[in-house]
């Protein structure tokens, strides 16, 4: 028998159960929620909180305004528990045959704005069309958030642009995108863009941070020109119609820009600076690659954006 076996730790003190209390105080913030969610009573969860702290040495959890807000411990313990939890499920516990088909939980996708924006409705249809049954929850995130939304709403897949994963996650490159500028050609009448022409008139562009710069800035500085930004937006789903009608410009994702220039008058050319393109990805939690639902899922959502990506380049 190892040293973890012969006595050196106290196991009696060791309540699985203890874990599960933490996973969902951490995910919920509340330890009425957390009860409900334990089917235990709040005062038992509480206790349990107590056990926790003594087990620990920390205080795990400190209460602020209307949330139980984790500490610095807390937060490092996150991913180990969540690690143990999902091996006794899924690797110590006897195994249910996941059946898509048979399925009637809720699949919790996380999007960024431009995800959302581009992919919900194949998204919705690809789960759908395999889990009539389930119900699909789109929540918002971004490059800032994702890991602290993806525990608190325990999302099963993420789409997006996220360049630097966090180490507990992994992710797969589903397409590169590519930018254009898009301008309403009964307001801007011009046959060409080039970079006079694209810095003469004012732009808007979309900021995740509500930024009024960005890359496109530096380059027109290093050639000694600038541009007039007067409008910023959070949403993609502003900027199309706010240049359709508009003598403006706006440089846009290559998808987005095929869906705006449905509105009269909107089209989209290859804009007059460098720009980077960026990679959509689906991301994933580690632990969740032991879960049959996110196996079945990680496939259905790959093939289907996939799938979307090639008709929409026909």
């Amino acid at each position: 028998m190892n040293e973890m076996g012969r006595g050196k730790l106290d196991w009696k003190r060791i309540d699985l159960n203890l874990l599960i209390v933490f996973y969902h105080l951490y995910q919920t913030r509340s330890v009425s929620v957390a009860a409900q969610k334990c089917f235990v009573s709040q005062s038992a969860m509480s206790h349990s909180l107590a056990k926790l702290r003594e087990l620990c040495g920390d205080k795990l959890f400190e209460r602020k305004s209307h949330q139980m807000v984790p500490t610095e411990r807390a937060s490092e313990l996150f991913p180990t528990v969540e690690q143990i939890l999902s091996l006794v499920q899924h690797k110590v516990l006897p195994k249910a045959v996941f059946d898509p088909n048979e399925y009637r939980g809720v699949c919790k996708i996380g999007l960024t704005d431009y995800a959302e924006f581009i992919f919900g409705p194949v998204i919705y249809d690809a789960i759908l069309t395999d889990a009539p049954h389930s119900k699909v929850s789109f929540v918002n995130v971004n490059r800032n958030n994702y890991k602290s939304i993806s525990e608190q709403e325990s999302l099963d897949m993420i789409i997006g642009s996220i360049p630097e994963l966090d180490e507990q996650f992994d992710g797969q490159t589903l397409y590169t995108e590519k930018h254009v500028c898009i301008y309403d050609q009964s307001q801007v009448l011009i046959e060409h863009v080039d970079i006079e022409t694209f810095v003469s008139l004012p732009h808007c562009l979309v900021s995740p941070e509500g930024a009024f710069t960005s890359n496109v800035d530096k380059h027109l500085d290093a050639v000694g020109l600038t541009r007039s930004v007067t409008a910023v937006s959070r949403n993609f789903l502003t900027i199309g119609r706010l240049v359709s009608g508009r003598a403006m410009f706006a440089i846009v994702p290559e998808k987005m820009a095929q869906i705006s220039v449905m509105q009269p008058h909107l089209t989209a050319v290859a804009p007059p600076v460098p720009v980077a393109d960026f990679d959509i990805a689906l991301i994933w939690r580690k632990q969740s690659q032991l879960s049959e639902k996110a196996k079945w899922l990680k496939e259905a959502l790959y093939e289907a954006v996939l799938t979307s990506i090639r008709e929409s380049s026909l």
